[in-house]
């Protein structure tokens, strides 16, 4: 999918309203026509809309167009904005989605304040965001950030190591496991469908997992190719709110 940075007018070192709405439309129109080619319905995938860095304004005016799904990375910046979003009548539509790295020091505010954590890798991490998870809250959506190319400078679970993690998280009553997420090597994108092999394997030998239903893989310049191959939420940051300073 090509980048649609050229004609982006800057507003303040980000783009004006007009443009990211224009951006948003544009990028929806794209996963529909990418779903036409690969006869898949549009509703079946989820865009998830990546604002780090971006500031609540921006957000605000996706979510006025009727974007719901916003993707953060920076824990301390993204509780900056969930708190002022949600204090706003737009905000109380917003599904928050934690997709940055996890250390201990961090699970009680990510618990706290996000709806959906896509990059559980270990045990410990998924353990302290179930004991920190508020009683007040429905159980945390999570899932499994899945290393599919067994590259040394990516996080993520090995897929060996994925049936051993996925018994320990579904005793977890605070949290909802859902799926998987994956960030493939560059130009490698049989890893798509590895992924969704390994994920229609757990969902045939753990029936018990209810809302196994999410495969979290695709960008800006794969969207295609991950919903070819089954994805149902890709996540795009740049291609929606221009280049981050």
């Amino acid at each position: 999918m090509k980048e649609m940075n050229g004609n982006m007018k800057e507003m303040n070192g980000n783009i004006d309203e007009v443009t990211l709405i224009d951006n948003w439309q544009q990028v929806s129109k794209q996963m529909k026509q990418a779903c036409d080619h690969a006869d898949r319905q549009a509703d079946n995938v989820m865009l998830l809309a990546v604002s780090k860095t971006k500031p609540a304004d921006m957000i605000a005016t996706l979510a006025a167009q009727g974007q719901r799904n916003f993707g953060e990375n920076y824990l301390q910046e993204a509780i900056e904005k969930i708190t002022e979003l949600k204090a706003q009548p737009v905000g109380k539509s917003i599904v928050w989605h934690y997709i940055g790295s996890i250390q201990r020091n961090k699970t009680r505010d990510i618990a706290e304040h996000f709806d959906w954590v896509q990059t559980v890798e270990r045990d410990i991490i998924a353990k302290r965001l179930n004991d920190q998870r508020p009683a007040d809250l429905p159980p945390l959506n999570v899932l499994i950030q899945l290393n599919i190319d067994n590259e040394d400078s990516k996080s993520g679970c090995l897929p060996a190591q994925l049936p051993e993690l996925i018994t320990a998280i579904k005793e977890y009553e605070r949290l909802q496991l859902r799926g998987l997420m994956i960030i493939p090597a560059k130009a490698n994108t049989d890893a798509f469908a590895r992924t969704k092999q390994l994920f229609e394997e757990v969902k045939a030998d753990c029936p018990e997992l209810n809302n196994w239903d999410t495969l979290s893989m695709g960008m800006s310049g794969d969207m295609a190719e991950a919903i070819e191959n089954g994805t149902t939420m890709v996540r795009v940051g740049t291609a929606i709110f221009g280049q981050r300073a």
